[in-house]
């Protein structure tokens, strides 16, 4: 994990967090269980009040319904709502906000002038994280406008460094791409996963043990590249011997499109992506007139 920063300006970091679901609550978790904030420096917004009360019992978190009210006195105002809900939020926290608080969304596909309009705020932060997160191990790429200041990008750094490996991009287009390789993308790596363990079995070995196989395979892959550096095809090429198995497989996966369909997976999740920011800027716009 990466070192933490301290505040550069002198006040003190609160987190408010509104939307409590499966990415808020993963966030939640890792921050308190780096460090970075205490359970009395943090409140959460969500308005489903068995979530409230689940967050409240496993965290020691202040929970409320109001979002407006939830993010009075934060540093940082982490929006982890669905882009659908983004809308709602933002008319709930328009003229509440103050200079120095920096809003962090996660909302897939919603571009910053969109959630700057909505909010009639400037200090702005997009990001895309992915489920790994869950367990410390997930990826984000994050950018901020201009008016995010050096201590609240040092906040969203060590919140993001918090749920794995962060990563500022210097241009926004870049998120929607991001979006479809990492953001999307432990859904490729499960059913890549799945289809092994199923083949596995079919073949007739037992689940749990090509449960197991298939799982450290792919752990131990990726040690392998990420300890070598070496490129992913020097890699496949070092266990493909002529004519043996590996190429015998190989040539099956490409026949049948793999690589293809993949690559096209990820374009159409891109094109989506594009898509819900088109859509939600429209209705902000509809909004405003």
């Amino acid at each position: 994990m990466r070192a933490m920063t301290a505040p550069t300006d002198g006040t003190a970091r609160r987190l408010a967090i509104l939307g409590g679901g499966q990415m808020g609550g993963a966030i939640l978790a890792r921050a308190l269980a780096s460090g970075l904030y205490a359970p009395a420096d943090v409140t959460v917004s969500d308005a489903d009040a068995g979530a409230r009360l689940r967050l409240e019992r496993d965290h020691g978190v202040r929970t409320l319904f109001d979002a407006a009210a939830a993010a009075d006195g934060a540093s940082c105002i982490l929006v982890a709502v669905k882009p659908q809900v983004l809308a709602l939020v933002g008319s709930d926290l328009r003229g509440h906000l103050a200079p120095g608080q920096v809003v962090l969304s996660i909302a897939a596909g919603i571009e910053i002038d969109t959630i700057r309009q909505a909010l009639g705020h400037d200090e702005v932060v997009r990001a895309m994280p992915n489920t790994p997160a869950q367990v410390g191990q997930g990826v984000t790429a994050w950018c901020a406008t201009a008016a995010v200041s050096r201590a609240s990008r040092d906040e969203v750094r060590d919140l993001l460094g918090a749920v794995g490996t962060e990563l500022e991009v210097d241009s926004e287009r870049y998120l929607d791409m991001v979006t479809a390789v990492s953001g999307s993308g432990p859904a490729w790596a499960m059913l890549v996963i799945e289809a092994m363990i199923d083949a596995g079995v079919n073949l007739g070995l037992r689940r749990d043990w090509a449960y197991e196989l298939v799982l450290q395979t792919f752990a131990g892959s990726v040690a392998l590249a990420r300890e070598t550096g070496r490129h992913p095809a020097d890699l496949r090429n070092s266990v493909t011997t002529p004519g043996g198995t590996t190429a015998a497989g190989l040539a099956a996966m490409e026949r049948a499109g793999a690589r293809a369909a993949l690559a096209g997976g990820i374009e159409a999740a891109y094109r989506r992506a594009v898509e819900l920011g088109a859509a939600a800027r429209k209705a902000s716009g509809n909004a405003t007139q």
